[in-house]
């Protein structure tokens, strides 16, 4: 079967004196073009006619995959209120169960009480090919849930609300609403936020349980396209919040949160690159933010009656080695969440007394983080810890005493044991000297004398750490004689709010050499080769992908490139498309600045492509996808066809009826997954591949 060719329509742009041109740019006509949803039916045939002969080797893998897992399982009940909250899945089910239990007369947990279930998302999602819930709030008197569904992957929701007391939803129904919610005290108004034709969330309105939802009032209104608006109840559930965020500056509103129908106040307005968040703890407010030059954050408080920046004043003082990521609040203490090297850690302040400590955890190289504990009284802190090797443990931490108790670690079926394999920390060395923390996992025994294959994933965008992970999926690898490593790359936030700084705008190619030079590092010391060194990253993590891939093409024996932002340069000059104006202050604004433009460009990967060798690729897509645009992948695999020199398998498979996150439930992500992992086998190779 022949690879399908796309047609070209040539549309000729034209901006800063520069001119180029876009082939390909048919296909972002989907709603007037025939041919384009005709051309990725025949991408999707080809893909699965050019893997056909792995699908012995995806079954295996699938059933690899599934046997590893519980499938029928329980999550840790948290306790709030009088009710123990859990959700639960069942062999054989997509979806998970979201349930609760009365507490017992002394507040533990009593599995003799009966389980209500509050959402069953199987049901839900019958009849839809995809099903996503993005509002899941129960009420402060827990007699209601709001819950909200997506059954396109668009991420636009339908919200409803269940009387928990009788098992059947209201009938106040809301259209087109998006993420971010809360309920006031009085459980009779709830907070919602909607979307503009961008996909920014831009309003947040108050509905009236039992109204009609015409009559819906609209609480907050954003202009300023940069901005995007969440709404929460805080923790202690006095203030509810909105919150107008760009990526370089925040601004903060809110009201009692028994007082839903009054005028929200301003914490502090925005100022330019000021950023800030706020939580409630007593007669202030604590205030974590960058003013006055704290790069990596400090904590101010301020008095709940005169909130504003003059009025701050300093809790923890910025530290430039120590990223301060977060702070969870109870009566009698702060629990501090912090980075240092490239590493969390968990601080615990005793606030009548002062008293400090770090919660230690069992390995150098791992990730703690904050867990459910729901309960702003409690002197048990919940938290979460796994690394490469160690699956995801929830332990229960007693703030006064240090006690430490294991509640549950994620189940791995079969013969899994830690201790077969080994996990470490390496240091690459970019071409600008900096050195770029990778961590690494491989079964014990592993040779290192470049004959084994390699897994590298990278993302380095948004700030967002990509931190040592465990996967029950990834073992399918391992135990095949792989490594696998993460490179925790300059534009993400694993080193401190620099390295993020250091990664964006007109730095953004640091990001690029410094995936570079973490292969060349893995090649160098004998961990793999080019030929059996496979590189993966999505969204974001896509255009990385994209960029390396046109860089260093030798270096890599297969690429897995999902739902990749490939077409940078095209979307970011187009502010009417989802998500623009926004990223502006993530990858420069090349409207209004030719610096930019030209920036981007020497890097965007579409705009890259050139006729020489690229390794075997599989690139994802999402026909409704609202954050990279399926033409995006579409148009640069049109494009790298037509270019390059080799005869190395290139591959696109779009989903039909999903979003960016690809297909839902847990059977379709685990085939998924198995697919991909076949791609990687029968490309790089791996011991009884």
């Amino acid at each position: 079967m022949n690879a399908p060719i796309a047609k070209t329509q040539p549309l000729t742009i034209t901006a800063w004196g520069d001119t180029r041109v876009d082939p390909y740019a048919w296909l972002r006509n989907r709603d007037d073009d025939p041919d384009v949803l005709a051309y990725l039916e025949a991408e999707n045939a080809y893909t699965e006619a050019a893997m056909a002969h792995t699908t012995e080797l995806q079954e295996r893998l699938f059933d690899e995959i599934r046997a590893r897992i519980q499938e029928t399982d329980l999550s840790v009940p948290v306790r709030k209120g009088t009710w123990w909250y859990y959700s639960r899945t069942e062999e054989g089910k997509q979806y998970g169960i979201s349930c609760r239990r009365a507490a017992a007369a002394d507040g533990s947990y009593d599995e003799s009480q009966p389980e209500v279930v509050l959402l069953d998302e199987n049901v839900e999602a019958e009849g839809h090919e995809f099903y996503a819930t993005g509002v899941f709030d129960v009420s402060p008197d827990h007699r209601l849930l709001a819950h909200a569904a997506d059954v396109t992957g668009a991420e636009v929701y339908t919200l409803r609300f269940r009387d928990l007391d009788a098992g059947a939803d209201l009938p106040d129904v809301i259209e087109g609403v998006y993420y971010g919610s809360a309920w006031s005290a009085d459980d009779r108004h709830f907070f919602y936020t909607r979307p503009d034709e961008a996909m920014r969330p831009y309003q947040v309105w108050r509905h009236e349980l039992g109204t009609d939802p015409a009559a819906d009032v609209l609480v907050f209104e954003e202009p300023d396209e940069r901005f995007y608006l969440s709404v929460d109840l805080g923790r202690d559930e006095r203030y509810l919040y909105i919150h107008a965020g760009s990526k370089v500056t925040d601004e903060v509103w809110f009201v009692e949160a028994d007082r839903p129908t009054d005028a929200f106040r301003v914490v502090q307005r925005r100022e330019q690159g000021v950023e800030y968040g706020v939580s409630h703890h007593g007669d202030r407010f604590l205030i974590l933010t960058n003013a006055d030059g704290a790069e990596n954050f400090k904590l101010c408080d301020a008095p709940v009656d005169a909130p504003a920046r003059a009025n701050w004043r300093e809790v923890i003082p910025h530290r430039p080695e120590v990223k301060l990521s977060g702070i969870t609040t109870f009566t009698d203490h702060l629990v501090i969440h912090e980075r240092v090297d490239a590493t969390t850690q968990i601080r615990v302040r005793r606030l009548s007394d002062g008293a400090e400590h770090t919660i230690e955890q069992p390995e150098a190289v791992g990730t703690a983080g904050g867990g459910a504990t729901p309960e702003f009284d409690s002197t048990v802190y919940r938290y979460r810890y796994e690394s490469m090797r160690t699956p995801s443990s929830v332990f229960a931490y007693d703030l006064n005493t240090r006690e430490r108790t294991l509640l549950k670690q994620q189940p791995v079926l079969g013969d899994f044991d830690p201790d077969r394999y080994g996990t470490e920390r390496l240091w690459a060395t970019a071409p600008d000297g900096v050195r770029v923390p990778m961590t690494v996992v491989y079964r014990k025994g592993f040779e290192r004398d470049g004959s084994a294959p390699a897994l590298l994933y990278g993302y380095g965008s948004y700030e967002a750490s990509m931190d040592p992970y465990f996967s029950s999926i990834r073992l399918s690898l391992l135990d095949r004689g792989f490594c696998f490593a993460i490179a925790h790359i300059r534009g993400g936030g694993e080193m401190g709010r620099r390295w993020y700084t250091d990664g964006k705008y007109l730095q953004k190619k640091n990001t690029f050499t410094d995936f570079i030079a973490c292969a060349r590092h893995l090649i160098d010391e004998g961990w793999t080769s080019p030929a059996r060194l496979a590189i993966r990253g999505g969204s974001a993590g896509g255009l990385l992908m994209g960029a390396v891939v046109n860089e260093a093409p030798e270096l890599f024996g297969a690429v897995i490139a999902e739902v990749p932002f490939v077409d940078v340069l095209n979307t970011i000059c187009d502010p009417s498309l989802p998500l623009t104006v926004m990223e502006w202050e993530e990858w420069g604004n090349p409207v209004e600045h030719e610096e930019y433009y030209r920036y981007l460009k020497s890097y965007a990967p579409y705009e890259n492509v050139e006729a020489k060798d690229y390794p075997p690729m599989l690139v994802t897509a999402g026909l409704n996808d609202p954050r990279v645009s399926f033409w995006e992948p579409a148009k640069w695999v049109a494009k790298l066809r037509a270019t390059k020199t080799d005869t190395n398998r290139l591959l696109l498979k779009t989903e039909m009826g999903a979003g960016h996150g690809g297909p839902s439930g847990r059977y379709n992500a685990w085939r998924d997954e198995a697919f991909v992992i076949a791609f990687v086998l029968d490309t790089v190779g791996g011991e009884g591949a």
